[in-house]
């Protein structure tokens, strides 16, 4: 990706942060990781995941957090059913 990719907070629309791969490369793999999926299989997913998410983003200059959280959730049911149900209710769960 060559541009920065504005991150609003759905909470506090004031917050501003730029779209950070590891971030959500590391959310995917906790929410794999909590439904027992074998650690390399996780890494795995969430490549996958970020790879396609960061298609979607592409022609974006300003995404919010709940557009990154739909979107990467409806892509990793495609690879892992589970743990995109855990990965989308991770604020009501936690």
């Amino acid at each position: 990706m060559t541009h920065q990719i504005s991150v609003i907070s759905t909470r506090n629309p004031s917050k501003v942060n730029v779209y950070d791969r590891a971030r959500l490369r590391a959310s995917v793999i906790t929410a794999c990781l909590s439904v027992r999926t074998p650690e390399l299989q996780a890494e795995n997913t969430a490549e996958k995941v970020c790879n396609d998410f960061e298609k979607w983003l592409e022609n974006k200059h300003e995404v919010t957090t709940k557009d990154i959280v739909t979107v990467s959730a409806k892509i990793l049911q495609k690879y892992h059913t589970e743990a995109a149900y855990i990965y989308e209710q991770r604020h009501i769960i936690i």
